[in-house]
């Protein structure tokens, strides 16, 4: 009995020893907790609810890395050797290409309207923004319908014997790099024409008198002052543009051109998923290096003005160059604007006159409208704790929810669908070839729209609102739920609409995640328009075109 009792003193001092440090560890992490969140921790659902965003968004990134890491020594070679090299060339001569012209359209367009004597400068402003409404990829159509081997223009010039002598068969070639790159040029300068305009707007007059009492002409000026004023803004504008060029499907295919991201969409349709996954790969590499070239350069060069003594720039007068000026500005508008509707219009109403918006348009708008209203809606409900935690809680944790959140926008729309291809076959096949998956891909791709907007609300609600309420009690998720949303509804509706909008038109990723029959406006302009049956592809067209105006209001009265 004596010897029961001594062993079970032992046991029972190692029982206190483990609580003790069991204790002392749970204190310990409590701490560290603590001091992550800077002694002001989130709520665990709101934590949670941060946490399930991020791994969603997280999808397409790791899908890819992890596909790539094992796609094997063999396909890689094949692939550095033979694929890579070529589509690397393709891919940035176009962004480099485009980028550049789109920088310098939209520079000039937005210099001219905001800052010179342009007749009508105020309606211009709106005119030369609506390229933004039109997908390139319809775009692309309209200028296959014109300028293509059986266009409008070929038929004009067959039928012109002076033209036929003097310069030979039809010169244009639609379906090259010329193409491709006229096409995207012509729907991508407002980017950096709307962001352009805002700081032209802003910049302060009294830098410009200075140089001028200097004896600088006004060439000079706008190359010595303004340009590095407006260098924040072309820098965004050049990053929305290459990004945009990396990510295109629809325009490039049109066009019979390839590029990774054709590439990468060719590659899966065929089913080797594994070179896809390289492809992928390589363009996520591209587009982290686009973005870490222009935050590096963007360091580099930092200028700033100040508001306290600040005048509204000066209206300069043209003089004989207004001519030129109205010139430039309205071929650019025809090209970009008049000349896509109208072909549009008029393909609209012979499909309308053959019966074109019958059950089946209808049945394609609804699935449009359903997809992209679900899509918005899980937006709207998933923005919220993202931009909250990070307003609100800002932490390391935090602030890594935040930029996995912006991963997808970054992403080309065949990566996006390739990750969740693969995720959801494997390990949520309830789901698979569902509409419910392909909205799921569109919240990745456009989450950040709705952030931007819901983000830009929250800055103007004061967090002494927050504190009121958490000192009645209140958890954090009540808190967002039930004082911040009310304040920040504005916002996050517009942010909404974005992505309805961004989603009603996205192409690549409908066409490879829709389900058996689920057919949406934007595949029914591809199918159609692949096989020239343009009458069945303009209303589509059209009804995508006027619907994405809504957001054009928003974007306008932000910049």
């Amino acid at each position: 009995m004596m010897n029961n009792k001594n062993n079970h003193v032992p046991q029972q001092q190692d029982v206190q020893v483990r609580e003790r440090m069991s204790l002392t560890f749970r204190r310990l992490s409590q701490k560290k907790w603590m001091d992550i969140w800077h002694g002001n921790p989130p709520g665990i659902i709101l934590f949670v609810f941060g946490l399930i965003v991020a791994l969603i968004m997280s999808i397409p990134i790791v899908y890819v890395i992890w596909r790539s890491l094992f796609a094997g020594a063999d396909r890689w070679a094949r692939l550095l050797d033979e694929r890579i090299p070529q589509l690397l060339w393709n891919t940035l001569s176009l962004t480099v290409a485009v980028t550049a012209c789109a920088l310098a359209i939209g520079v000039s367009l937005a210099w001219i309207v905001v800052r010179t004597d342009l007749p009508g400068r105020k309606v211009w402003q709106w005119l030369l923004a609506l390229p933004l409404v039109i997908p390139p990829y319809v775009g692309a159509v309209t200028y296959i319908i014109v300028f293509g081997p059986t266009g409008w223009a070929r038929d004009v010039w067959r039928d012109t014997p002076w033209l036929v002598r003097t310069f030979g068969e039809y010169p244009l070639n639609i379906y090259s790099f010329w193409g491709v790159f006229f096409v995207l040029t012509m729907f991508t300068y407002p980017y950096v024409f709307l962001i352009a305009s805002a700081s032209l707007r802003k910049m302060n007059r009294n830098f410009e008198e200075i140089a001028r009492s200097q004896g600088l002409s006004t060439w000079q000026i706008f190359w010595k002052v303004n340009l590095p004023f407006l260098r924040p803004a072309i820098g965004a504008g050049a990053i929305l543009i290459s990004l945009y060029v990396l990510s295109d499907f629809g325009a490039i295919a049109m066009l019979r051109y390839v590029t990774f991201t054709a590439a990468i969409y060719f590659q899966r349709a065929s089913f080797d998923t594994a070179s896809a996954s390289i492809l992928s790969l390589v363009l996520i590499v591209l587009t982290v290096l686009i973005l870490w070239v222009e935050s590096w350069t963007r360091r580099k060069n930092k200028y700033y003005q100040t508001s306290n003594s600040f005048k509204e720039p000066d209206i300069l007068s043209l003089g004989k160059w207004k001519p030129v000026a109205i010139f430039f500005v309205f071929v650019i508008f025809s090209l970009a604007i008049v000349l896509p509707i109208a072909v549009l219009t008029y393909w609209s109403i012979i499909g309308i006159r053959m019966g074109a918006l019958n059950e089946r348009f209808f049945i394609f708008a609804f699935n449009s409208l359903k997809v992209s209203g679900f899509a918005s809606l899980l937006c709207m409900v998933l923005a919220l704790p993202v931009i909250y935690l990070k307003s609100r809680y800002p932490s390391v944790i935090s602030s890594a929810i935040d930029k996995l959140s912006y991963a997808g926008y970054a992403l080309p729309g065949v990566i996006v669908a390739l990750g969740f291809i693969f995720i959801f076959n494997n390990h949520i096949p309830m789901l698979y070839n569902t509409f419910y998956m392909l909205a799921l891909a569109f919240v990745v791709r456009f989450l950040p729209q709705a952030m931007q907007a819901g983000e830009a609300s929250l800055s103007l609600v004061s967090p002494r609102m927050d504190e009121a309420a958490r000192s009645l009690g209140y958890p954090p998720w009540k808190v967002m739920f039930t004082v911040i949303l009310p304040n920040i509804l504005p916002g996050i509706l517009a942010g909404g609409a974005l992505v309805f909008v961004s989603s009603i038109k996205e192409l690549p990723a409908t066409l490879m995640l829709r389900p058996p029959g689920f057919d949406t406006l934007a595949v029914r302009i591809w199918v159609d328009a692949s096989e020239a049956l343009y009458h069945l592809a303009a209303p589509a067209a059209l009804l995508i075109i006027f619907i994405s105006i809504i957001p054009l209001r928003y974007m306008l009265r932000k910049y």
